[in-house]
């Protein structure tokens, strides 16, 4: 057999393998399930009080769990770009309630347990998402 007669289908090594962009979009559909977890636990914990915050909590989880789920099945950069507003703006919501105020919630910028789960989940939902969406193919 010569390089001529080689097959021009993926080879051994790559059949089954996951391409990098799905590698990608899989990382962001976790981070942004993980910060949409957080958010719940937070909601439960208490924040549902919150005139306005408590609502914005359950609708940031509940969205976080829909669009975790667009990312794995719905091979479209819409939910890409999601994945980037979700990450950014839920972080400069956290940013804003510890600088400047957010609603009911204002004071210094707290980074226990879930807030840096949350924090380092919605900068990897951001990074991942990015990375994913440059990675894919057009269609």
């Amino acid at each position: 057999m010569t390089i001529m007669d080689a097959p021009t289908g993926p080879g051994p090594a790559t059949r089954g393998t996951p391409s990098v962009a799905w590698v990608w979009r899989s990382l962001a559909a976790v981070s942004v399930a993980v910060s949409a977890v957080v958010h719940l636990v937070l909601w439960s914990d208490g924040y549902r009080d919150l005139d306005v915050v408590g609502p914005l909590f359950l609708l940031n989880a509940v969205g976080g769990f829909a669009l975790a789920v667009l990312l794995v099945v719905w091979r479209h950069w819409l939910p890409l770009v999601g994945g980037i507003a979700f990450g950014a703006l839920t972080l400069l919501a956290f940013v804003a309630s510890g600088t400047v105020g957010f609603f009911d919630v204002s004071g210094p910028l707290m980074f226990g347990r879930n807030e840096t789960i949350a924090a380092v989940a919605e900068v990897l939902a951001v990074v991942a998402s990015t990375v994913a969406l440059l990675r894919e193919p057009s269609r």
